[in-house]
């Protein structure tokens, strides 16, 4: 007990000076946040006509609305549907860019994207968003409605102003926007860098009416998940086992005919409800991929017929039985084959991390070493299978 009193007054002092040193920082901390915020709402009553120019200068009937990060929107429409919009945002280095999407993602939305070159010089550039890959991002293309005003780039101390004009057939309203930023400067062809962060939500351009509610939870990327995993297991595990089974344990009659079939039966299943699934997610997306969707579709076929040719399976005395083996062993060779490639071909179009790279190899290379050996072993049992006798017969007088 009498360790006890040290403790608990050291115990206090630590406590007293804890709360004295929340109590002296904590209105600074609160404080700072407060003034970033009030710069970034500030930014809406710049005189923009000392630096841009006319119409981004003089934007009649304005809105301006801040909406994430340091990204400030202002815009103003005409009757006749004209929309001038002026992008802002914190800036160093690398590019921003505003997006316009059908449906709040990214496939087959258009951007405008600025920048500031390492030379000094303003850039801007529109872009169609045809996939993830930035090889997919393809400048000086894009369905928006571009007037024939300018767009311009100006920085103007840390902040960089965009500003372009659209004309729309109709009132624009709400519309899935998209924004984004990189620290990368683009190359010399103006293809963009991975950016750094993104954000999509949609903004209300109804007059006198702005809102940046959030769009409906994502159901692409779970669709994504499971088209990848389903092709993953079917194509890349299950029917590779099935055809293992096949070819090496020919010597347990029947079983490996009953477990060929049930394993081939559950990687079908698996591979048409992958090809369901993509379809599905082909049309969500109105993606452009013709050589994973054409892969697809040729690897269906040939499982398609591999089903088929279970139920013309011709008897072993029939003189089609060795015909038959070559269709079904080379149809299924070339199915597993392309299934490989397509998985690869999805992993990445898909802009899959390191985990499914990871995880794909795994079981790729499980597959083949599994392979391996039990060819070694096979070749083993038909050498000495074929062995001669270890003694000699007379013959007979």
């Amino acid at each position: 007990m009498e360790y006890s009193r040290p403790r608990v007054s050291s115990l206090s002092r630590v406590l007293s000076f804890l709360t004295v040193l929340v109590f002296l920082l904590g209105p600074k901390v609160s404080a700072a946040v407060d003034d970033g915020d009030l710069e970034t709402v500030s930014r809406c009553n710049v005189d923009l006509t000392t630096f841009l120019p006319f119409p981004y200068s003089n934007l009649s009937n304005v809105i301006c609305k801040p909406v994430w990060n340091t990204f400030v929107i202002q815009y103003s429409q005409t009757e006749d549907h004209v929309v001038t919009i002026l992008l802002s945002a914190v800036y160093t280095i690398g590019w921003v860019g505003m997006g316009f999407s059908k449906n709040g993602m990214m496939i087959n939305s258009s951007a405008i994207v600025g920048w500031i070159n390492k030379e000094g010089e303003a850039r801007v550039r529109r872009y169609y968003l045809q996939g993830f890959e930035p090889s997919e991002v393809i400048p000086g293309r894009g369905e928006l409605p571009i007037t024939n005003i300018p767009a311009v780039v100006v920085l103007r101390g840390a902040i960089i102003y965009l500003g372009f004009q659209l004309h729309f057939a109709a009132r624009l309203s709400r519309q899935p926007i998209l924004l984004a930023f990189g620290s990368r400067y683009p190359t010399k062809h103006h293809h963009l860098y991975k950016h750094d962060d993104k954000t999509s939500f949609i903004f209300d351009f109804s007059a006198g009416s702005v809102s940046n509610a959030r769009l409906a939870p994502d159901t692409i990327g779970p669709m994504k998940k499971t088209h990848g995993l389903l092709g993953l297991f079917g194509w890349g595990l299950i029917l590779p086992s099935g055809a293992i089974v096949a070819r090496y344990l020919k010597h347990r009659d029947p079983l490996w005919y009953y477990l060929h079939v049930i394993i081939q039966f559950v990687g079908f299943i698996l591979g048409l409800a992958a090809v369901v699934v993509g379809v599905s997610l082909y049309d969500k997306l109105h993606a452009n991929y013709l050589s994973h969707r054409g892969i697809g579709i040729f690897i269906l076929v040939l499982s398609i017929l591999q089903i088929l040719a279970f139920f013309g399976r011709p008897n072993k005395d029939s003189k089609i039985r060795r015909y038959w083996n070559w269709y079904h062993h080379w149809f299924g060779r070339i199915a597993l084959f392309f299934g490989a490639v397509n998985i690869v071909l999805g992993i990445q179009i898909g802009g899959a991390g390191n985990a499914w790279k990871i995880g794909y190899g795994f079981i790729l290379a499980t597959v083949l070493v599994t392979t391996i050996i039990l060819e070694a072993l096979s070749m083993m049992r038909k050498s000495e299978k074929t062995e001669l006798p270890a003694f000699q017969m007379n013959p007979i007088q």
